[in-house]
Parts: C-alpha cells; sequence; structure tokens
C-alpha cells in the first residue's frame, strides 16, 4: 500500500460550511427519498414492543410484534435500552430514530476518520475533520447497509459508534471499554472485539512485562458485559434464564438461514446447497475463516496498525455469525475509508468496492416468503453473496500488498544489495505512520516491533 492519502484530500479544498451544507442537503434528499419508498421501520416498531412488554411484566420472548409476527432476539438488557421508545407517539418515535440515525452516520465517520488518521484529532485538524467527516457522511448515507438500517429504524449504527468510540480513545482513557461492554451485552456479536482486545494485550504483556491499552480496554469491556449481564439476571430472572439456556440457541428465530438478506458465510452456504441449515459445513468453514482472520487482525494489532486490525475483526464477526443481515454491514464506512486512505494510486480498488456496498446487488435476486432462494442458480448465487465475496477479496488483497511489500523491504538486505538513505527513510516513514494508530503505552510497543 502506498502513502496516505486523506490529508491530502479534496475535501480539504472546500469551506466547512459548503461542506455542511452538501450533508444537510444530501441527507434531506434521504428523507425524502425514504418517505416516498414508504419504508416501514419494522425493527423499531419492534424493539418498541420489548420495551412495552417490559413496562408491563410480560415474557421477553413469548412476545411477537407486527404483522411479520417477530420475535425478540436480543439480551434482555436491550428491552430496558428500548424503553425510552414507549414514551412518545409512533409517528414522533419514527421521526427521532430516523435524525438519530442519521447523526449516527456523522458519528461513524468522524470515528472511522481518527480511527484511520489518529493525527486529525488534534487541536489544529479538527476543522479538516469537521469537512472530511461531512463529505464523506453525505456520500455513504446512500449505501445499502446504511439505508437498510434507518428503513427499518435498526441499531447497527449505534452499536458499530459504541465500539469505534472506546477504540479512538486517547490512552489511558477511564471508560474506554465502556462501549464494548455495554455493545456486548445487547447484541453478543461485538464480542469479537474483546477477544481482539485480549490476545493482542496479552500478547504485548508477555513481551513487554507491563499494562496496555488494549488489555485494559479488553478487561473494561469484559467487567462491563458481566456487571450488566449479572444486574438483568438478578433484576429479570426469567427472562435471562430464557435468553441464555433457550433463545440464544435458536437461529431460526432470527429468520431463515438461506434468505439474500443473510450475507454471513452461512447464508452463502445455505444458499449453494439448497437448504436452510448447513450445519457442519458453515461450522467448519466459518472456524476456517474465521480463525484465520483473526490472526490477520491480531498480528495488525502488534505491530501497531489499529485501522487494519478493527476492520478485519469488525467483518470477521459479520461473516461467521450465523446470520448477518445486510444492514448489519455499516461497518463498510470505516473499510471504505481505510481503502481509500491507504490504496493511493489504487483508488480504483475502493471505488470497486464502494459499488459493491452501493449497488444493493443482493436485492436483485427473487426474494419473497416463498422462499425462492433455496432455487437459486449460480448467477443469483454470486449477487446474493457479494457482500462476503467483497470481504474475502478485500482480506486478500490486504495478505497479497503484505507480502509484496515485505519482499520489497526484505529483498536488498536478503541479496546483500546496500539500501540508498532515501529509500531508508522512506521506510522508516511507512513504518512510523503505522505506529502513529498506537497510543500510550502501545507506542513503544510498536517501536519495539519496529526494530525487531
Amino acid at each position: 500500500m502506498t502513502d496516505p492519502v486523506l490529508a491530502r484530500s479534496p475535501a480539504r479544498r472546500w469551506p466547512l460550511a459548503t461542506a455542511a451544507a452538501v450533508c444537510l442537503l444530501s441527507f434531506a434528499a434521504f428523507w425524502v427519498a425514504q418517505r416516498l419508498a414508504h419504508v416501514n421501520m419494522l425493527d423499531v416498531m419492534v424493539y418498541r414492543a420489548e420495551g412495552e412488554t417490559l413496562r408491563a411484566g410480560g415474557d421477553l420472548y413469548a412476545m411477537r410484534a407486527t404483522s411479520a409476527n417477530l420475535a425478540m432476539t436480543y439480551p434482555p438488557f436491550a428491552a430496558l435500552l428500548f424503553l425510552p421508545l414507549t414514551l412518545v407517539g409512533v409517528p414522533l418515535m419514527r421521526t427521532l430514530t430516523t435524525a438519530g440515525n442519521l447523526l449516527l452516520v456523522v458519528a461513524l465517520v468522524q470515528l472511522s476518520l481518527q480511527l484511520v488518521r489518529p493525527a486529525l484529532s488534534r487541536a489544529g485538524s479538527r476543522a479538516d475533520l469537521w469537512r472530511t467527516t461531512l463529505w464523506v457522511a453525505a456520500i455513504v448515507v446512500w449505501c445499502e447497509p446504511v439505508w437498510t438500517t434507518l428503513r427499518y429504524g435498526q441499531i447497527n449504527l449505534l452499536v458499530a459508534v459504541a465500539v469505534l468510540w472506546d477504540l479512538t480513545r486517547r490512552a489511558g482513557h477511564r471508560w474506554a471499554g465502556l462501549g464494548i461492554g455495554l455493545a456486548t451485552a445487547v447484541k453478543l456479536t461485538p464480542g469479537l472485539f474483546v477477544v481482539l482486545l485480549l490476545v493482542a494485550g496479552l500478547l504485548l504483556w508477555r513481551r513487554d512485562r507491563g499494562m496496555n491499552q488494549w488489555l485494559r480496554t479488553a478487561l473494561t469491556a469484559t467487567g462491563v458485559f458481566l456487571a450488566t449481564t449479572l444486574a438483568m439476571a438478578v433484576a429479570l430472572p426469567a427472562d435471562s434464564r430464557t435468553f441464555w439456556t433457550r433463545t440464544l440457541f435458536e437461529t431460526g428465530r432470527v429468520g431463515h438461514a438461506e434468505e439474500t438478506a443473510n450475507q454471513s458465510i452461512s447464508g452463502v452456504l445455505a444458499r449453494l446447497m439448497h437448504t436452510d441449515a448447513p450445519g457442519l459445513w458453515w461450522v467448519a468453514a466459518a472456524a476456517l475463516l474465521g480463525g484465520a482472520a483473526m490472526l490477520v487482525a491480531v498480528r495488525a494489532a502488534v505491530r501497531g496498525d489499529k485501522a487494519v486490525a478493527v476492520v478485519v475483526t469488525a467483518f470477521t464477526a459479520l461473516m461467521i455469525s450465523p446470520i448477518s443481515w445486510s444492514h448489519h454491514w455499516v461497518w463498510c464506512v470505516p473499510l471504505l475509508i481505510l481503502l481509500y486512505d491507504r490504496t493511493g494510486r489504487l483508488w480504483p480498488a475502493t471505488g470497486v468496492v464502494a459499488l459493491a456496498f452501493a449497488s444493493f446487488a443482493l436485492w436483485w435476486v427473487p426474494h419473497d416468503p416463498g422462499r425462492p432462494e433455496l432455487e437459486q442458480n449460480a448467477g443469483q448465487m454470486l449477487l446474493s453473496a457479494v457482500y462476503p465475496l467483497t470481504a474475502t477479496a478485500v482480506f486478500a488483497g490486504y495478505l497479497l500488498a503484505r507480502r509484496r511489500r515485505a519482499a520489497i523491504e526484505a529483498g536488498p538486505a536478503a541479496a546483500g544489495v546496500s539500501v540508498p538513505p532515501a529509500r531508508r527513510a522512506a521506510q522508516a516513514a511507512g513504518r512510523a505512520s503505522g505506529q502513529a494508530a498506537v497510543q500510550g503505552p502501545d507506542r513503544s510497543s510498536a517501536q519495539a516491533v519496529a526494530k525487531e
């Protein structure tokens, strides 16, 4: 990969007011388009029903809501989170949900920029950060995962923002880990970030013999998750017992694995095998790909490349989950920012990935309650696997780029050829840019890696 390009983005040449106006105009057009599409915001109606059931003291997991007869699938803590939805009328709730999600789009973009380019968080760069944030938000709001999140009134943006809030805090921040812990208590899948933090933190601790930010954040997130879950077990013992002993394992409760909206490995295999239960094939594939991807993420974390570690972990969670609806893939936002920043002259690669998430290609295949996905042909299978295929291609491209770069840097030394001073300086600068993502106690760890 070449030198980062965010610092010289064309967005910097435009006034902040212009960026704000364009973003506001894009959001207004988005709002109108959603109203014209008659979006039903089905999921936020289910969330409201969960909050109402909690207020009435009913059985959360026996509840059914909306004309689609949807059930609660999250841990009991989620119902507590949804209680405020019951305090206003349905029309106002829908309006507030849409407005809140649009603000979360801005937050997600800004946190993603801070993850990829920590220097943008400095006082002298705040204007550049906001300008770039507003331009990018005006664009990414139209990608399919974000559109569908707002269409259903989903909480995916909130979960992603909570995770990135933790992972972009300054070193030693006392609350780093709170967001991931609470997000895991709501939806479980963010727990994979705890695995990344814990494994990378332990490896750094073993080498440096000292506490580091990765390990500290992992311990805080784990403590918050356990404390929240135990508190709910005391407050709602019956519902907690039902979820942790039965509902957690009922993947069919969420939906059919073969649905085109399911963009996980499980969904791809279900459509490929023309079955709604890929079984051990999914377990084996998820274990193989998940293990390999997390190895890449942990190595990136130890090396000091936090952005790569976080994005790879997010996409791994999406790939190995039994059900990953297309709206869960809002993590395409930090991915696209990372690709644009790192690919430089290969920017068309970012365009191709962006097109995959903006094309709505997965909806081009037959999909209705009659379950036509069980009879897909080869072309339809490719379209309905667009997100997993894109993620796999990005993983492969990253590994090839890493191998090529390592070969270029190691080649002259291995051959006994002296490296010109200018090139040595450029290589050192490249390593330093990767280390910049590591803060506080981790900075010394990254420097130690560079010296090895």
